[in-house]
């Protein structure tokens, strides 16, 4: 079953909600957030993860605790053009990349990297980018400050089909 085929009701929209708020809720307080059942509401939960809609239980951490103090988005232009799987592979595999997007106009990817300084970006790009042969260019902007950073999807308060 595609994703685009499973049907959301509202009280499953209600707990994608709570559970993006706040991962570490309880059943307990979900069921009673919402006026249910803690069986009910356990066996809701389980079908969205089975689904594959919930997807991960996450911690944010704050990068400048972990000095992670410079964020940089590159974009890059490969030979193979867009969707090599090895090329997916290869930045996917890098672990100070957090995200890799394919994306259109001339570049091919969009990656969010973070890292302590602008000396460990050099390095990292010297030596993992190096690795991949497919990449002809790449283009780094620096983020100077962040405004807003949000992991969180905007859920309706319920779907077309089932209002």
């Amino acid at each position: 079953m595609e994703l685009t085929e499973i049907s959301l009701d509202k009280i499953d929209l209600q707990i994608l909600s709570l559970l993006q708020d706040n991962c570490k809720i309880t059943n307990a307080d979900l069921a009673r957030e919402l006026g249910m059942a803690p069986s009910g509401i356990l066996e809701r939960v389980r079908k969205l993860e089975q689904k594959g809609i919930l997807t991960q239980y996450t911690a944010r951490v704050n990068p400048a605790a972990v000095n992670q103090n410079l964020l940089a988005f590159i974009f890059i232009k490969v030979a193979d053009g867009l969707g090599c799987g090895e090329t997916d592979k290869s930045l996917a595999a890098i672990e100070a990349i957090q995200e890799v997007h394919h994306i259109t106009g001339e570049d091919c990817y969009l990656v969010k990297i973070r890292v302590s300084s602008s000396n460990e970006l050099m390095e990292l790009m010297r030596s993992s980018f190096r690795d991949i042969p497919n990449i002809i260019s790449t283009r780094t902007t620096i983020v100077l400050e962040t405004v807003k950073e949000n992991q969180h999807i905007v859920i309706p308060k319920s779907t077309a089909t089932n209002e």
